[in-house]
């Protein structure tokens, strides 16, 4: 595998210089510790930081800006960020309100930020985000994992951030928005991390990996490639069981790229997956449709259905001004 890397150490630092570089209008960076926060500050309001390891791009960084988040930390590929750099970005953005952290659900950044709330000297809550329905909560030690899900949370937490909603409201939308928030991805490729210079797993040709993660894990089990509306309709089942929404519930559909998967094909399927939802009687009221949670250059997809209310709607409409999102 081919990549444009010059030194592998200085991967991580070099890319988010270039990311600052392009959107000098809105971010800037911190070298030492690292992360992107916003070149001009909101005031007077809760501010929003979250972060993970590397690889995953856009997330975190690509979405730092008016009505998300306030500060991202990059990680090394695949490694959750340092307590320090946490510690040091929630400090800089913080704006009298109080911080909200955002965190996935993985180990490695559970505990980083675990540790980073130990030591931070102001005041913070943290929302963990669960939304992959491939781990079951019940059979594994550190429950779901956090995947796509994270750009929903991220969006409608930065909303109520900047409308002005204090800290104990913005942690409980966070946990509102997972609790309706429901994931599950596929995957026809392993992807390669740059310092192992080597495929994360080996698959077939014909196959494809069910229940993927994000850090090129194999999935929760392998079959035959299938016709599209059939997967589909794979992913969904597990999806609607977990969420078991009333008929006629209004949702947002996140159909979500894995970094190696063109645009024309998450488009199909997003029309697949709209139709699939419409035939089990639930009403797609919004969309997002892109690479925003990869897994470096994995060719594979993943579905996020979310379950809208006037609020939530609201939060998702509401302004937002990043590298990745603007609307």
């Amino acid at each position: 595998m081919k990549k444009f890397i010059g030194r592998v150490d200085n991967l991580v630092h070099d890319s988010a210089q270039g990311l600052v570089l392009a959107h000098q209008d809105m971010l800037a960076l911190s070298v030492d510790p690292l992360f992107v926060h916003r070149r001009h500050p909101k005031q007077g309001r809760v501010a929003i930081v979250s972060g993970g390891g590397s690889g995953h791009e856009p997330l975190h960084v690509g979405y730092v800006g008016t009505g998300m988040l306030d500060a991202a930390c990059p990680g090394q590929v695949f490694t959750a960020p340092h307590p320090d750099q946490i510690v040091a970005a929630a400090r800089h953005v913080d704006a009298g309100q109080g911080v909200i952290l955002i965190v996935k659900n993985y180990p490695g950044d559970r505990l980083n930020f675990d540790m980073a709330s130990e030591m931070l000297p102001v005041e913070h809550a943290i929302v963990l985000v669960d939304d992959d329905v491939a781990v079951d909560h019940s059979t594994h030690a550190t429950g779901r994992r956090g995947i796509a899900g994270t750009v929903i949370v991220e969006k409608m937490v930065g909303a109520a951030a900047e409308a002005g909603a204090s800290l104990t409201q913005c942690q409980a939308i966070g946990q509102r928005v997972n609790a309706c928030t429901a994931s599950m991805g596929v995957a026809f490729s392993s992807c390669v991390v740059p310092d192992a210079a080597a495929k994360t797993f080996e698959i077939g040709p014909g196959e494809m990996e069910i229940g993927v993660g994000i850090h090129g894990e194999p999935g929760r089990y392998r079959r035959n490639v299938m016709p599209a509306e059939d997967i589909v309709s794979l992913l969904l089942d597990s999806i609607l069981k977990d969420l078991s929404l009333t008929a006629a519930r209004e949702v947002l559909l996140h159909v979500n790229g894995f970094g190696g998967t063109a645009q024309i094909e998450l488009h199909l399927l997003n029309k697949l997956a709209t139709l699939a939802l419409a035939e089990r009687g639930l009403q797609v009221k919004r969309w997002l449709v892109g690479n925003n949670t990869t897994s470096l250059e994995m060719a594979g997809a993943s579905l996020t259905v979310t379950a809208l209310d006037d609020e939530l709607t609201s939060l998702w409409d509401a302004q937002v001004v990043t590298p990745t999102l603007r609307w």
